[in-house]
């Protein structure tokens, strides 16, 4: 391991996927670690294997498509968790096995209820087991931020002397500050026996806002592993932010004395693929990916931009992807030039029928848009394997509005391949289109979130629409998109429609 080197372990597939409604299906996970592959991560968590036979097998999906990167299943410190996590990423080229076990006192008495000795014995165990299956372990200890640090140095001693090659420190509850964490994770390496020997890692959540700052200190203070997601996706505020952490390294080498293996030109592309999936859209103000980060609308800030860009640009926008914002396809683009551009964004139909599909969607809305954008067409091929295969689809619907009349939807779509039609009134077109699929569906959902925005610029624009469902306590995001707002909605409760009718999975806590 170069000292120069920081590894880039990505976990959007795995603790990203924990965020509420972000559940993401089989090819949903191979299409965005896919991406993650020409972004060059270093380390793709793709899951937790043992969680449900999906993760399982969403975990082997990606194994087996994943190259490049080290493919990584999460695995509580059991043996069941660990046969399940090493069958899981058996077809990686590259592969991991992360396994931890909870370290902190409130943890050991009130989850595990353990004694600290039965603690330690069982990460010796289960670092030793995980070796059976890869060379590649890596430990964490669950809440070390509220571990007492003479038992982490004991822990992390213990299981070095066992195998493992990666130890990692996460702030589980987001509860440090980055003065205190950098310290932290300064003596855990001074005073652990054989510390030399391993990659330090740190795994971060911004409970506090500040999972980027405690991962930057901890960089500064010898972990050369940082654990993050794209558009810091993570359950309750999130985790450190990918591309927050990238750039940060990149344009600050006089401070961090380390850089990655991030094609950064791929960040954008990252995050909007990760956004269109998961539903969660990404804030104007994002640094790095927001829709603003770069805008610049002081008058005294245009004036210096315009004259030297580093007046008031400290990063370029093409550096992270934003020059690949461009037109790229019209209507009389050929089915083969199609198919050449999805290959070069990344995409790959599962089948000619699929790509068949998406070629026809594609036609579809450039007769109705004069300007498709890269951002357009993975939005055509989410969409198109949203629908694939589910139970409710949309077949046609209609809507009529005017001032001072009650707006009225009529929707025909299909429930397991039955067609069925319906109508409604509303307070507007898309609540009227949500009453009338409800007639029929009788989902019983409620609607917690209506989110709508814009995938290019321009009043031609498709509208990419998210609605997230809640319905006995579990919560799913369902995502559409088409240029008339109205059917992007239709879409979208349909696909949440279909996330609520599948199995929902174990979500056991994890770092």
């Amino acid at each position: 391991m170069n000292s120069d080197r920081l590894v880039v372990f990505d976990t959007t597939l795995r603790d990203g996927e924990q965020s509420p409604g972000a559940s993401m299906t089989k090819d949903e996970k191979v299409r965005i670690a896919k991406q993650l592959e020409r972004l060059r991560v270093d380390v793709i968590e793709a899951g937790f294997a043992a969680a449900s036979p999906g993760d399982f097998e969403a975990v082997r999906a990606v194994a087996e498509s994943v190259k490049d990167s080290t493919v990584c299943s999460l695995a509580r410190a059991t043996t069941n968790d660990i046969d399940a996590a090493g069958k899981a990423i058996a077809p990686a080229a590259r592969k991991r096995i992360h396994t931890f076990i909870a370290t902190s006192p409130i943890h050991m008495e009130k989850k595990l209820r353990m004694n600290p000795d039965q603690v330690v014995e069982a990460a010796i165990a289960a670092v030793r087991h995980a070796l059976t299956f890869t060379p590649d372990v890596e430990f964490s200890a669950e809440d070390a931020v509220r571990s007492d640090i003479d038992f982490l140095v004991r822990v992390f001693g213990e299981v070095i002397k066992a195998g493992a090659t990666t130890i990692n420190v996460p702030d589980t509850v987001g509860y440090s500050v980055p003065g205190q964490w950098g310290d932290r994770m300064r003596q855990l390496i001074e005073r652990t026996p054989g510390a030399d020997k391993v990659v330090w890692s740190t795994h971060c959540h911004n409970d506090l806002g500040m999972a980027v700052a405690n991962s930057l200190s901890a960089v500064l203070n010898g972990a050369r592993q940082v654990e993050c997601t794209i558009n810091g996706l993570g359950e309750r505020a999130g985790n450190a932010s990918l591309e927050e952490i990238v750039m940060a390294v990149k344009t600050r080498r006089d401070v961090f004395a380390c850089d990655s293996n991030i094609d950064t030109s791929q960040i954008v592309p990252s995050s909007r693929l990760v956004s269109q999936i998961t539903g969660y859209p990404v804030q104007p103000n994002k640094a790095v990916v927001g829709a603003n980060a770069f805008a610049h609308e002081s008058g005294i800030h245009q004036d210096g931009v315009l004259k030297h860009r580093e007046t008031y640009e400290i990063m370029r926008a093409e550096d992270v992807g934003w020059s690949a914002n461009r037109i790229v396809l019209g209507k009389l683009s050929g089915r083969n030039a199609f198919r050449q551009r999805l290959e070069e964004l990344g995409i790959a139909p599962s089948s000619e029928q699929a790509l068949n599909e998406a070629f026809s969607r594609f036609k579809e809305l450039a007769d109705r848009k004069s300007e498709i954008f890269d951002e357009d067409l993975q939005a055509i091929v989410a969409g198109d394997a949203a629908v694939s295969s589910e139970r409710y689809k949309l077949v046609s619907m209609s809507q009529s509005s005017e001032m001072g009349e009650k707006p009225v939807s009529r929707v025909v779509f299909s429930i397991a391949g039955e067609e069925v039609r319906v109508e409604s009134e509303g307070n507007g077109p898309v609540d009227a289109t949500v009453k009338a699929i409800e007639k029929e569906a009788k989902s019983g959902a409620e609607l917690l979130l209506f989110s709508v925005n814009a995938i290019t610029t321009g009043t031609e624009s498709q509208g990419e629409v998210t609605m997230r469902l809640q319905k006995a306590g579990r919560v799913v995001n369902g995502v559409g998109a088409d240029p008339d707002i109205v059917v992007a909605s239709a879409l979208a409760y349909l696909n949440a429609l279909n996330r609520l009718s599948t199995a929902p999975k174990a979500n056991p806590q994890q770092p």
